[in-house]
């Protein structure tokens, strides 16, 4: 959906006398009326023989219509049909473009509509006819910034022109406007006082004047927030033709559609369309051609000049500036001394979810909490920040756009690009340790310290003497080691610190204190 239609255009204003003309005439519609015992008809005759159960508008003075017809005799000998050219005919209605009856046989049709039209030979081709010895030849009117101009029309449907051109900010139709009637094939002969019979099937109807419409389909409740230009929405949608016709889904591709709106990345009428929608919202956008991909239309599945309805349901949007989004849900009753901040080990519940309620992980699964130290990049941007502050037994609700979470490629089970809802809850926190520290005393550590390492006083101290000494100093309250990590993994990460020689063995030369060891390095740096 890339922006390809041409700009909006005006209609040519029609003079008083002509366009009162057409108004007597839309007036007389309707049945129509034949002379009595078969006579000559005295008006356009219309029959009605298949009406869609939902009529989203009619026909009017000034719409442009496509349809599909065949046109015959009274005695059924066919003499033009749009079918044989591979395409609808495609005019403005009740602009004096049209033969006078089809002007009036094609006001009031909704869209899908099968009518059967017909015209007596006054509102048709009239004494003269069209062929041999008749009407022969086709003009259009060319008006381009107040030059007017009448030419032979000769032109295949594939070469539509119905768009404003040069000219438009005149107001005036350009470059071209629509043949008069509706074009028989070459060789075709109407004779004069003939009556002509059309069974007509509209595609769709537009005005030049049309904007987007909107109807909600479905809104849900709560809806807090809405899609404003420069967001970034994920939506499904299934697009038609106002006939019904499907031309695209986003569903065949079990993918949503992603996109800035407002940015024109898309074609206007969806860029305005999805404007102030809400996160689940279902709703019905309707674009007029020129709001879409105009005269020329795209691919082989959308012609020109095609009105287009596009079914929406939008899963999620956000905006590039947007932070995480914290809600309490609930607190402990008790006073809460400590919250949560980067550094510290924490043991949470969660809930992950799309915006539209489908849920992608729980910690539940696993039969126990999460656990992870803040700051240290164990989880994603956004749940990070979303758990500081937190007090031991508070409930919050996060959230978390993508950028502060899986980005546009997502991640295994999480599609590009998805806003994220977590509900967490606080099950335990402590403190952590300083920056590069496997294991802090709570006091100063003892004044002999290899002295009570060595256990056996042989002068050295091995795994076990060093793995034995400071489980006793984290049992009695004495110290503690980093909190989150395998203990027996930590103390062998801090032995393996302390063996400089790798020899399997702690010698009082090389034990030293963290502490000690970064002051030697400041020395040494000095």
């Amino acid at each position: 959906m890339f922006p390809a239609g041409p700009p909006s255009y005006s209609l040519l204003r029609l003079p008083l006398l002509q366009l009162l003309l057409l108004v007597v005439q839309a007036v007389g519609r309707g049945l129509g009326r034949a002379s009595p015992a078969g006579g000559p008809l005295e008006d356009v005759v219309i029959e009605r023989y298949h009406i869609p159960r939902a009529c989203p508008r009619e026909v009017q003075m000034g719409d442009f219509v496509r349809y599909h017809y065949n046109g015959t005799f009274e005695d059924g000998k066919k003499f033009d049909s749009s079918y044989s050219r591979g395409g609808t005919y495609d005019t403005y209605v009740g602009s004096g473009w049209l033969i006078k009856g089809m002007d009036q046989g094609l006001l009031g049709m909704c869209p899908g509509e099968r009518r059967k039209i017909i015209i007596p030979p006054f509102l048709a081709y009239g004494e003269k006819g069209y062929g041999e010895g008749g009407q022969g030849a086709r003009y259009e009117l060319v008006v381009a910034l107040g030059k007017t101009q009448v030419r032979p029309y000769w032109r295949s449907r594939k070469q539509g022109c119905w768009w404003t051109g040069k000219g438009s900010g005149a107001g005036l139709v350009s470059p071209c406007m629509v043949p008069r009637e509706p074009i028989p094939s070459p060789g075709t002969v109407i004779p004069p006082q003939a009556s002509l019979v059309f069974h007509a099937l509209l595609i769709d109807v537009h005005n030049p004047k049309d904007t987007v419409q909107l109807e909600t389909l479905e809104l849900p409740p709560g809806c807090v927030r809405r899609a404003v230009a420069g967001d970034f929405m994920r939506y499904h949608y299934n697009g038609s033709l106002m006939d019904g016709t499907l031309f695209d889904s986003s569903y065949s591709r079990n993918h949503t559609y992603n996109t800035y709106i407002g940015q024109g990345y898309i074609i206007p009428g969806m860029d305005q369309g999805l404007q102030g929608a809400c996160v689940g919202e279902r709703r019905r956008i309707t674009i007029p051609p020129h709001l879409a991909y105009g005269e020329n239309g795209t691919g082989d599945k959308i012609p020109g000049s095609a009105v287009l309805i596009f079914n929406v349901h939008v899963i999620d949007f956000h905006n590039p500036a947007d932070v995480v989004e914290i809600k309490t849900l609930s607190r402990p009753s008790e006073t809460c001394n400590e919250t949560t901040k980067l550094g510290d080990f924490v043991r949470y519940h969660y809930n992950c979810s799309l915006l539209d309620g489908t849920q992608l992980f729980t910690s539940h699964d696993y039969g126990a909490p999460q656990e992870a130290t803040l700051g240290a990049n164990k989880v994603i941007e956004g749940l990070d920040t979303g758990l500081q502050g937190m007090c031991v037994g508070e409930r919050r609700q996060l959230i978390v756009p993508p950028h502060l979470a899986h980005g546009e490629n997502g991640a295994r089970g999480v599609p590009g690009s998805a806003v994220l809802r977590f509900e967490v809850e606080l099950v335990s926190r402590e403190d952590g340790l300083p920056t590069g520290y496997l294991f802090v005393w709570h006091e100063d550590p003892p004044a002999n310290l290899f002295e009570d390492m060595d256990l056996n006083k042989d002068g050295e101290v091995p795994p076990e003497e060093f793995s034995t000494f400071i489980k006793a100093q984290v049992s009695e309250g004495k110290g503690r080691l980093m909190p989150g990590q395998d203990p027996e993994k930590t103390i062998g990460d801090m032995f393996q610190n302390q063996d400089r020689n790798q020899d399997g063995k702690i010698t009082v030369e090389e034990l030293k204190l963290k502490s000690d060891e970064d002051q030697e390095r400041v020395h040494e740096e000095l």
